[in-house]
């Protein structure tokens, strides 16, 4: 019943916000002071352009983790609706280029799967902390299942 609630809560996420990741966890310092690791931040999608300063979660071709990253450049290109989008850590010296697509120096709408429109600082210490200790989720989900077990009259 939990899991049932908690997956109809995350769609029911996905369709209000527009996002295929409607909540994210920062995972990385490259967005300090304005976003620490371990916060959560709260995405939105919609039909408005993106612009300089839009805090984006992106995903590029070859990495499975999505990226965190303040939008510096936008390039509107005059033949179609799509536009072109440099993307920076504000703690990094440099923009991500490197991190994109072999060969790709731009981003395109298709790649940003939400803007920042809230956070919650630190909220999402415990899912680093089972990611990177996945002995901790184990348990984690052992004690729960037991707390079932335990429950049941």
């Amino acid at each position: 019943m939990i899991l049932t609630s908690a997956l109809i809560l995350w769609k029911g996420l996905v369709v209000v916000t527009g996002s295929e990741s409607p909540v994210v966890v920062v995972l990385s310092g490259s967005m300090e002071p304005g976003f620490r690791k371990g916060d959560v931040l709260f995405l939105h999608m919609n039909k408005d352009p993106v612009r300089t300063g839009d805090i984006v979660v992106f995903n590029v071709e070859g990495r499975d983790i999505p990226i965190v990253h303040r939008v510096i450049k936008v390039h509107e290109r005059h033949d179609t609706v799509d536009s072109d989008i440099l993307t920076k850590g504000d703690n990094n010296p440099g923009d991500d280029r490197v991190l994109y697509a072999h060969g790709q120096l731009w981003l395109q709408r298709q790649h940003i799967i939400g803007r920042a429109v809230g956070y919650l600082p630190y909220a999402g210490w415990l899912t680093i902390v089972m990611t990177e200790k996945p002995v901790l989720k184990y348990l984690l989900i052992g004690a729960l299942g037991l707390l079932v077990v335990a429950s049941k009259e």
